[in-house]
């Protein structure tokens, strides 16, 4: 096999490669890039770019954040990550192949080995955590230790007494720089410079430096070793992402121990290299990506966008088992006015399920947040917006949130407050335009009163605002509804909260509260009438139940009268009856 064939081939690879990534993140988990741009706020600001400068590894920091407001557009962000990926495929393989003065030929059976560091952040990138700081950080100390090695090859080449001495005053003063740009991987550059001695005295200097820093940083000296802006989750660092710079530095030394020349190479040790890491990227990448993890985040982003009928599909497809997930599908099954219907054709988990209990993590807040928007608690959604922020691990703004804060205060008349929310936007790409439409709207009562979404939450708000517990939600609901018996929404969480939660006496108390205001006998609550009044032994009123529904619930009653473990109870699984029956 010729070299040039070798080489033909690896650019071959490395396209193959992009494509397979772009495919994978527009196509598989493109929610999982919103799910990234939602945890910030990147601003075309000067003070917000002095801010990211004033951190190491903040010029690393501020072209991720600036690359990921892109993750708004899918098909972007998953452009930006295949060609981040080629380049650390790239950038590795020519730091490979360029190990000292003396190497004139290359080894390209082994360009497969090149692969094995993306491919090994790929599986790490499965971890929702991971931040995109740390792919830009390990371009940019590639790219940097590349160019260096260039330089030696071009330079110092020809002062081989010298070289060294040269080299490491270089390296005194570059390394302080580079770490405060790009952060710890500055370790990495340090530890790929040649020879021996001079690698070892950079990663010692630059060692020295990330400790003496931490001691002056407003940071746990941890975070500041492994990098402030690598991952969201303060103080960790996934052992993969530790070993990825490891495995780079151990190919680069690889290839100067065997640098074999272009007639000995064997096509079989390229194939075999290529189909072992293809096999095992195949079998091992989808590992790293926890399924139940990626449903909630698909569930969260089809919420964002009110993608309602999807949800319901995406519901049908696979029964929600979740908290998160089964408040998701109630949310669109409400939205659609669905919910009487068809809420026990999917899994319930008692009334949690359609108000989930208060956690300190931004993913369940935004979206408990999000149920109490529509439901028309304004002022509510609005505190779960600050605790979703809150809850961001890194402490970032999150553009989402925001844009929530400008919608609430804007509903509720707070003029002031809305506009300072929008005018962080309109330094954004992405929410600008909403942002100046937004702010057209400010102060003008008729336009926002028309708007179709704002309009109608200031006719469903309650005037009064007062703190509630997690046990009255059903009472809360109750007073929106009386409020406005327009309130879909909150007539539909009303009844169906005391049947999740077993409790026909409520129940029945509610149903008289909502028939004096509204006609409403969707088949769940046409199925615990008749429940009820078989368990007192009475004939419903004529019209108030449908014959098909009585003659169902008589069937249910005799089967279960004889044996209530019988197979033939699963015709009725999608029935009240059947829930409040169930011991599970």
């Amino acid at each position: 096999m010729k070299v040039d064939r070798f080489k033909y081939g690896g650019w071959v690879l490395t396209v193959v490669f992009g494509i397979a990534v772009f495919l994978f993140w527009r196509y598989r988990y493109p929610f999982a890039l919103t799910y990234q741009e939602q945890l910030q706020l990147f601003l075309f600001d000067g003070d917000y770019f002095c801010e990211r400068l004033s951190e190491p590894g903040g010029l690393a920091r501020y072209i991720a954040e600036f690359l990921v407001q892109f993750y708004n557009g899918v098909t972007f962000g998953a452009l930006i990550l295949a060609v981040l990926f080629m380049l650390i495929q790239r950038l590795t393989w020519r730091l490979m192949t360029t190990v000292n003065y003396q190497l004139s030929t290359i080894n390209y059976q082994l360009y497969p080995l090149s692969f094995l560091p993306a491919l090994m952040l790929w599986y790490a990138m499965g971890d929702e955590s991971v931040m995109l700081t740390y792919v830009v950080a390990l371009v940019m100390a590639l790219a940097v230790a590349l160019l260096l090695r260039r330089l030696e090859l071009v330079v110092l080449g020809k002062l081989e007494k010298l070289g060294n001495l040269v080299k490491l005053g270089t390296l005194l003063l570059l390394i302080p720089l580079l770490y405060w740009l790009i952060g710890p991987m500055v370790l990495l550059v340090a530890a790929l410079m040649l020879p021996l001695t001079v690698a070892a005295v950079a990663v010692i200097y630059s060692l020295a430096l990330i400790l003496l820093s931490a001691h002056y940083l407003p940071f746990p000296m941890s975070r500041v070793v492994l990098g402030i802006s690598y991952y969201r989750i303060p103080e960790v660092l996934p052992y993969v992402l530790m070993a990825i710079p490891v495995v780079i530095i151990l190919l680069v030394w690889l290839c100067r121990k065997f640098h074999a020349v272009a007639e000995k190479q064997k096509k079989w040790v390229y194939m075999a290299e290529l189909v072992v890491l293809a096999v095992a990227a195949v079998l091992i990448i989808p590992r790293g990506y926890d399924t139940k993890k990626y449903e909630l985040i698909e569930y969260d982003y089809l919420v964002r966008t009110n993608q309602w009928n999807a949800i319901i599909a995406k519901a049908e497809k696979q029964m929600p088992d979740l908290p998160m997930s089964v408040s998701a599908t109630n949310l669109a099954l409400g939205m659609t006015n669905q919910l009487g219907e068809r809420a026990f054709d999917f899994y319930q988990r008692g009334s949690e399920g359609l108000l989930p209990k208060f956690e300190r993590n931004f993913a369940t807040a935004q979206l408990t947040g999000e149920i109490y928007f529509h439901l028309g608690l304004v002022n509510t959604a609005q505190r779960f917006a600050f605790e979703a922020m809150e809850a961001i691990p890194n402490y970032n703004k999150s553009a989402r949130v925001v844009k929530r804060l400008a919608e609430t205060n804007m509903i509720n008349g707070q003029y002031k407050v809305a506009e300072k929310y929008l005018k962080m936007l309109e330094k954004t790409v992405f929410y600008r335009p909403w942002a100046k439409r937004m702010m057209t709207m400010l102060g003008d009562e008729k336009v926002i009163n028309g708007h179709p979404l704002y309009g109608q939450l200031r006719q469903y708000r309650l005037q009064e605002d007062f703190l509630f517990s997690e046990t009255e939600l059903d009472k809360i609901c109750g007073q929106l509804f009386v409020h406005n018996p327009q309130n879909q929404m909150a007539m539909q969480y009303l009844m169906l909260m005391p049947l999740l939660d077993k409790d026909i006496p409520r129940f029945m108390s509610y149903v008289q509260v909502v028939q004096e205001r509204a006609l409403y006998r969707p088949r769940s609550c046409q199925e615990a009438l008749a429940f009820a009044f078989m368990q007192q032994r009475q004939q419903p009123p004529r019209g108030l139940i449908s014959d098909m529904i009585l003659q169902q619930m008589n069937e249910f009653s005799r089967i279960y009268s004889n044996d209530k473990n019988s197979p033939e109870l699963a015709r009725f699984k999608n029935t009240v009856w059947y829930y409040l029956t169930n011991e599970k």
